[in-house]
């Protein structure tokens, strides 16, 4: 497995820059965000299709520093029932895959997005429970006329550009646990598979081993996340784990993003590991850093240091621990 890093959070340095600060803390891979919510300081996705000598350029420039580009990110809400909204995401998203076509990147991450509840809606509709009625009909269209329909086409589009959608499980849209998410990709397809982010796993209650297995099983894991989540026993027991409170609120909240290691306890990470062996995949971790108590050098340092000795290496055919 490689260790890699979103270089989303480095969007006030040119590429070069967050590409160098990376290659010397060891990291092997890059994910790049071209636009929607992640932004496209680093890859734009318009400009790059149409100039395929600049795209090989921004690859070159990876590889000349030892890395390679795992994907490209560009979570977005193309479902979104502002249509104008919806249309620039599903723009972002089809420019993504038709550059990493070029770039020969065979993974674009996404969010799968959220309907309104109805055709007159304005604002994403996320339901949570199957009462009263009406919640259950808003999300049988929401999936019958939506979710399922666009995506559908979309799996399609990408597959026939040698892509693969990774959807990040994350609340708020309707691929949000792995049953939504395997709920989508046997209607879409194979084309679909998972951003496996446990950041977003952790607070919901779901266990992170187990939801590898579940999707490893299914052959479903087509990229990942290293990002953490500190749960506040205290919040948690006096509100529950549904909170809107802004995350810079961190001592009133139930619970906060982190930095590796300082959310989940070291075997908690260690059996991600091994879970991630015995399911199969072995491609790339990548540190996505959200934490509000350090800073953006501090919480990448201080994640590959943390993952560099937990993950898997290989060595004349023998697997052991690195």
């Amino acid at each position: 497995m490689k260790l890699g890093v979103l270089t989303v959070l480095y969007q006030g340095l040119p590429l070069e820059g967050a590409l160098d600060k990376l290659a010397a803390l060891g990291v092997e891979a890059v994910e790049l965000g071209t636009g929607n919510y992640p932004g496209d300081h680093h890859c734009n996705p318009f400009e790059l299709r149409g100039d395929t000598t600049k795209a090989i350029e921004l690859r070159k420039k990876v590889a000349d520093r030892g890395m390679f580009i795992s994907a490209l990110s560009q979570h977005g809400n193309p479902l979104h029932p502002d249509d104008d909204f919806a249309h620039r995401a599903h723009e972002t998203w089809r420019a993504t895959v038709e550059l990493a076509a070029i770039l020969e990147v065979g993974v674009v991450n996404a969010f799968s997005g959220c309907p309104g509840d109805s055709t007159g809606s304005t604002r994403p509709n996320w339901v949570t429970c199957p009462w009263p009625p009406d919640f259950l009909e808003i999300l049988e269209w929401q999936w019958n006329e939506k979710v399922i329909p666009y995506w559908k086409r979309e799996a399609a589009f990408a597959a026939d550009h040698g892509v693969r959608i990774a959807f990040e499980m994350h609340p708020g849209f309707v691929v949000y646990n792995p049953e939504t998410l395997l709920r989508l990709r046997a209607e879409a397809g194979d084309a679909v598979g998972a951003n496996y982010d446990p950041s977003h796993l952790f607070w919901q209650g779901i266990d992170a081993v187990d939801a590898i297995k579940q999707l490893g099983g299914a052959g479903a894991i087509y990229h990942a996340h290293a990002k953490d989540t500190y749960l506040d026993t205290l919040n948690v027991r006096a509100n529950g784990v549904l909170d809107t409170k802004p995350y810079d609120r961190v001592a009133e909240r139930s619970w906060v993003f982190r930095t590796v290691g300082y959310g989940q306890s070291e075997k908690t990470w260690r059996d991600i590991m091994s879970a991630f062996r015995v399911a199969g995949y072995d491609y790339v971790l990548s540190i996505e850093h959200e934490d509000s108590l350090l800073s953006i050098d501090e919480g990448i340092a201080k994640a590959v240091d943390f993952l560099k000795p937990l993950m898997f290496a290989e060595q004349g055919g023998d697997m052991w621990w690195a």
